[in-house]
Parts: C-alpha cells; structure tokens; sequence
C-alpha cells in the first residue's frame, strides 16, 4: 500500500537497543485515528526522534532521524514507500546521545544529551546531510546531582518566526536562544533564560500566535509559561503550573517524569504527556495564552508515554508508549480538550510518533 509522497502517514521511532523495529511507517485513518502497520527499517540504531522535511521534487518528502547512541549520528530517508530508504549516509553528529532534531535555514540541528551541545549539519539538494558546521556547546550544572551534573541539551527548535534557535537543557535548568547563519552553519549565541532551579526543562511548544511558549520540565512535574519575542528573542517566565492533581491525604507517590508538551492548533488548550503517572493532562490556555489551568488527567493508554503528537486536523491525539510498547490514540473532545482513548498499535519500545 502505498500513498502520495507519505500523506496519511505516520512515522514512529523506537530504540532498536530495547527490541524497537526502528523507524515504522503506519498508514493513519483520519476518520477513526486507526494506525495500521505497513513496514519498518532498523538501517539507524536506536532512532529516538523524527522529523519530516521536503525533499526534491514536487511534493517530495525526507524523514530525518537522530541515532541516540554514545557516539551519535543522524540520517536522513526516502519515504515514499512503505519502508524508509537512505538517502546518503549516516552522519556523525559530534555530540553523544542527540535525544531531538529540527529542521531550520537549510539545516538539520541536533540537542546532544549526553554531551550537552547543539550540532548544525547542512541539508543538500537531494536531502542527504552534509557534515557538521557547527557544535555549540553548553555551560552549567543545576541542584540535582543525580541529573545535573552537567549541561543535557534535551530539544533544539526554532522559533515560529524562524529568526532563532531555543534549545532546551535539562542539566542547567535553562533555555538559550541563538541565531543559525544559513550561509555558514555558524550557531550564534545570542542569550540565556534561566529557570527555576531543579525543575529540569526539557521540552518547549509555542502558542500558535507566537507570543508565548511552554516549557514542560521533567524533574518537577509542572509546566513553565514563558513570554516570547520574536523581534529580540527575548525569553522570559511568568508562571509556572503542576501538571498532575494534588494527591489526597494518604494516597500514593508516584515518581513523575513528564516528556512531551502540545498546544492545540486553536491555542486553547495544552497536553502533556507523564511518565511514571502514566497519564496525559489536559490543561486550558486563556484567551492571551498567558495562563494554563489544569483541567483533568488521563490515562496514556499504556506504560511510559514518551511523546505525544497531535494529527494535522487536531482532532486525534498520539502516545508513543515505550514500556509497553504501544502507539495509543484519542480522539479529542474540541469543547473541553479532554482526549478519549480509541485504539493502539502495537510498537516495540515506541519513542516517537510524526505525521505527514
């Protein structure tokens, strides 16, 4: 079964290390949100994260992966069939374990974990990579010296504005914002937002309109409501929100790792996917953007919820499961946001999940 250049797709990620299939493709059914298997490729060792860009040709389409292994790389494939094809080779990316990858300017970056740095590769004609232009490496330590002990770059993207680079650490408790020379690959530091000590941020999502983003932070269950501005790349918190419930008197204590951040395509609500909790909460924007509430949790449909996406329509709402294994889908309420379990497919040691 094949489809147009990937339309009605999806592309998951897993750990190959864990008994992951690499990269698989499922066709998507926008009416039922039903995933359906259609073929996979292990080519890239543990491929965590994926994202998609366009390739040559009319409509053509590049899938681009990072290889979360010590000595880490990224790949770039083909995915107008039902298994990914390589397109070039694997490059190194001069950074250990890259956790996430961006497109922006005519390049692929990547938020190094282990080394706690950003890598630059430039995207040829063809949509293979080129090597590396650039490693800007961060600085600091946060409270925690179980996890911060060091700088852990844990995202890189641009802003909506495509004017900068935000790239997330976990290990310092902050968020740099640079500037990426499309002509030389050069990353740019232009400054630091810091955060509130030990809360451990490790993903962002902007606010459709632009002029707020939401950090999600991992070692304390809340997310972080900053103020963006585009014209000075300006960063700067105004609140933070719990993602989970309080829980009653007596009731149990379940360590809690949050993992991905979505803001709905209108703006007016946020998803977070929870770890440990096993759950997705559901939070709701106010009219500015500039406050989330918590509304309800969820059950994520399996074990582990590592990522969380949303479909192109927003009407269906993604899992990817890691521990158990599984890509479980919702179908979302649009007057409340409140997602409602429909299905899973079944998906080894599953890291993320994209659409085309």
């Amino acid at each position: 079964m094949d489809s147009d250049n990937g339309a009605g797709r999806a592309f998951i990620g897993s750990f190959t290390s864990a008994g992951g299939r690499g990269i698989t493709v499922a066709a998507v059914d926008r009416e039922t949100g039903a995933l359906t298997f259609l073929g996979a490729t292990d080519t890239v060792p543990d491929p965590s994260y994926l994202v998609l860009g366009h390739g040559p040709g009319p409509g053509g389409r590049v899938l681009y992966t990072v290889s979360e292994t010590e000595h880490g790389a990224a790949a770039a494939f083909d995915v107008t069939g039902d298994v990914p094809r390589p397109i070039g080779e694997i490059r190194p990316v001069d950074g250990s374990a890259p956790t996430h990858l961006a497109l922006a300017g005519g390049h692929l970056l990547t938020a190094n974990y282990g080394s706690g740095s950003v890598t630059a590769l430039p995207v040829r004609a063809d949509g293979s990579l080129g090597d590396v232009t650039a490693v800007l490496r961060h600085e600091g330590s946060g409270p925690n010296a179980d996890r911060q002990q060091a700088p852990h770059a844990h995202q890189v993207l641009p802003d909506p504005s495509g004017n900068w680079v935000l790239s997330v650490d976990l290990g310092t408790d902050s968020i740099r914002i640079c500037a990426l020379d499309t002509a030389t690959g050069a990353l740019r530091p232009h400054r630091e937002t810091a955060l509130r000590p030990g809360a451990g941020p490790r993903h962002l999502a902007f606010h459709p309109a632009g002029g707020h983003a939401y950090v999600l932070n991992e070692l304390e269950p809340t997310v972080t409501v900053c103020r963006w501005d585009p014209t000075t790349g300006v960063l700067e918190p105004v609140g933070e929100t719990p993602v989970l419930p309080e829980e009653p008197a007596g009731g149990a204590d379940t360590a809690t790792y949050p993992s991905e951040v979505v803001v709905s395509h209108d703006g007016r609500f946020l998803w977070t996917a929870n770890r440990g909790h096993d759950s997705i909460s559901v939070l709701a924007l106010d009219a500015t953007g500039g406050t989330a509430t918590l509304v309800t949790t969820v059950d994520c449909g399996g074990h582990w919820p590592r990522d969380l996406a949303l479909d192109p329509t927003g009407g269906w709402l993604y899992a990817a499961n890691e521990r158990s294994g599984n890509v479980s889908w919702f179908a979302v309420d649009p007057a409340t946001g409140v997602p409602h379990h429909k299905g899973a497919l079944e998906t080894p040691a599953a890291s993320c999940v994209i659409f085309a």
